[in-house]
């Protein structure tokens, strides 16, 4: 497999307040946190020299993946001391992904789920001579995703904005791309991949970004109700449907549903809550809005 690089700087805004208290690769989901689960799956894939970028709480991810040894793999993290996005996080990581006879990497985003088969699609992006590769599934929410419009052979037209009525690819996060595409940027400048260079690639050089259609799951795990679902498909939530967090409790006599009960909290007997993220008191935002009993902090979802 190609060098690998793992996108796990974000901000992780949707998932707030979650994001507060850990990276959003480093949230826990059943045992293990979606960063493990993602490298295990890689492993599995053939995968063994990682990049992971970091950016907010970097030490969430590092204590949670190491050095990669115990998951199969030899890891490596390159900073960013501000977040250099989809593009600016791949041109920065480029002297550590070296090494390799291939001119290609691999990128997935390290705050997705999937159990997708990575060999044909590589056969596949060296087969057809283009300069990125992106691993799709037909747009399930058209209202929620936005869109990749592409022909039946795979060639990129356009992207489109969420809201469309058209047929449309949606991208799960996985993708194979040449050195080149990033390798002009400027190093140490935010940039974007589809909103960015990969529409002024469609636009310059047709064929030059395709899409490779799978079949597999795929778990997007973009907001509080994004990820209690795939808790609950995996197995992590008790039997009133909640999420609690290593390092959190939850009294006898406490009444909760379909929540999310993060570290450091102590859910007290009595205390009831539905479809309800709970934080520690101390991360609420000075001028927020935000009720607060017993130092949790409450973000219905």
């Amino acid at each position: 497999m190609l060098p690998t690089l793992v996108l796990t700087a974000g901000l992780g805004t949707r998932l707030d307040p979650l994001t507060r208290l850990v990276a959003k690769p480093a949230v826990p989901v059943a045992g293990a946190t979606l960063a493990e689960r993602v490298v295990r799956w890689l492993a599995r894939e053939g995968a063994r020299d990682l990049v992971l970028n970091l950016h907010a709480h970097p030490h969430t991810v590092t204590g949670a993946i190491g050095d990669g040894a115990h998951l199969g793999v030899r890891v490596r993290y390159s900073w960013e001391p501000v977040v250099l996005g989809s593009a600016g996080g791949p041109r920065h990581a480029l002297p550590m992904l070296a090494g390799s006879d291939s001119d290609a990497i691999l990128i997935v985003n390290g705050d997705t789920l999937t159990d997708v088969a990575l060999t044909p699609a590589l056969h596949a992006f060296a087969a057809s001579g283009a300069d990125v590769m992106m691993l799709v599934i037909p747009n399930p929410a058209r209202d929620r995703y936005n869109g990749i419009i592409a022909d039946d052979d795979g060639l990129v037209r356009g992207f489109i904005p969420k809201g469309h009525d058209v047929p449309s690819w949606h991208f799960v996060g996985i993708q194979f791309a040449r050195r080149r595409v990033f390798a002009g940027l400027p190093d140490h400048t935010p940039a974007e991949t589809v909103r960015e260079i990969y529409r002024d690639l469609v636009a310059r050089a047709p064929g030059r970004v395709r899409v490779f259609p799978v079949d597999a799951t795929f778990h997007d795990v973009g907001t509080p109700a994004d990820y209690l679902a795939m808790c609950a498909e995996f197995g992590g939530v008790d039997a009133r449907g909640n999420v609690v967090w290593p390092g959190a409790t939850v009294a006898p006599g406490a009444l909760l549903t379909q929540c999310i009960v993060g570290a450091g909290v102590d859910v007290p007997g009595g205390f009831t809550a539905e479809r309800t993220a709970l934080v520690p008191a101390s991360l609420v935002r000075s001028g927020e809005r935000c009720v607060v009993e017993h130092g949790i902090a409450r973000f219905p979802f």
